[in-house]
């Protein structure tokens, strides 16, 4: 099996596009548009894109090496919408969603590794028999082959991996890096949140729950979603991340959603700055004791990022 690139739609009628559904959008994307077709595609049009941002012209080798996975996949009817250029995620998501042909839109990661030819034929199969269901995700595992430092941030750190199920279950994990949404209802909730830089994944999982549609993770299929593989670039990783929490958590609290550990449990109460701030030093107790080494060094960066960025945003020296 393979797949050939094909002519892009025009980007300019695809921005126009984008604006009709749009409900939270930022400026129009200045990105390029790559679009492949695989060797399978049974009518005149796709029944499935892929939609692939990629902020970094590819991030090394993950990207050649998904396409590759692509190939590989026993479902074949789809096409791959690559968004190559753009920073804001959201706004990747949704310029690709207009270029998109096809009714599903499976949306992934570029450094997303697939786990098996499975995936998007396990996705589509669920789509098809539930049409209550607004997000389907998969499980996030980790590979055999993984280094000591990956294997640990898995480990330790909440939320870096979740277990292969072997039923449908209801469940926060369902994540960007690899889930399926349909076409209709990512354009009836307005797409993907383009204003804020961070929170991307609650913010959809809320508002496809808040239209009335359930998010799953399906069984029997999972992906590799790795954390960096050295040491130095980890509490970079969570500094930038403490920062854009902050950022959001000022500016944006409305855009705020808490997040679950575990397959199946229900999305808590958004907290209060003081319950965050215990939550926090619980953590970071917890870790220091259960000899979570990894996971406390990035509470610890995690921290320092998120009070840098809000002292700075509370005392008015950022616009």
């Amino acid at each position: 099996m393979s797949m050939r690139e094909i002519e892009p739609p025009d980007l300019q009628t695809a921005i126009e596009r984008r604006r009709d559904f749009v409900r939270h959008a930022n400026t129009d994307p200045t990105s390029e548009l790559r679009v492949y077709e695989a060797s399978g595609i049974a009518g005149e049009f796709p029944s499935v894109p892929a939609l692939i941002p990629t902020a970094v012209a590819g991030r090394g080798h993950h990207l050649t090496r998904l396409l590759g996975q692509l190939e590989n996949q026993t479902f074949q009817d789809f096409e791959v919408v690559i968004v190559q250029g753009d920073k804001r995620q959201g706004r990747a998501l949704n310029l690709a969603a207009a270029a998109a042909r096809g009714d599903l839109l499976i949306i992934m990661d570029d450094d997303t590794s697939l786990g098996h030819p499975e995936v998007f034929e396990n996705l589509v199969s669920t789509m098809a028999k539930h049409d209550d269901i607004g997000m389907a995700g998969v499980a996030n595992t980790v590979p055999d082959d993984a280094s000591w430092l990956v294997r640990r941030v898995m480990i330790e750190i909440p939320r870096r991996h979740s277990e292969v199920v072997s039923e449908m279950v209801e469940s926060d994990m369902a994540e960007h890096p690899c889930c399926a949404i349909p076409k209709h209802v990512f354009e009836t909730i307005g797409g993907e949140n383009e204003i804020i830089p961070r929170g991307l994944d609650p913010y959809l999982r809320h508002e496809i729950r808040e239209a009335g549609f359930r998010v799953v993770v399906i069984p029997n299929t999972f992906i590799y979603h790795l954390p960096p593989d050295k040491m130095g670039r980890l509490p970079r990783q969570f500094v930038r991340n403490g920062r854009q929490s902050a950022l959001c958590t000022v500016r944006y609290p409305q855009w705020v959603i808490e997040l679950t550990e575990e397959h199946g449990d229900e999305v808590p109460e958004k907290r209060s700055m003081l319950q965050r701030v215990g939550r926090a030093a619980g953590r970071l107790t917890g870790a220091l004791f259960a000899g979570r080494f990894i996971w406390f060094a990035t509470t610890m960066a995690y921290q320092i990022g998120f009070a840098w960025e809000y002292i700075q945003l509370s005392l008015g020296k950022k616009e």
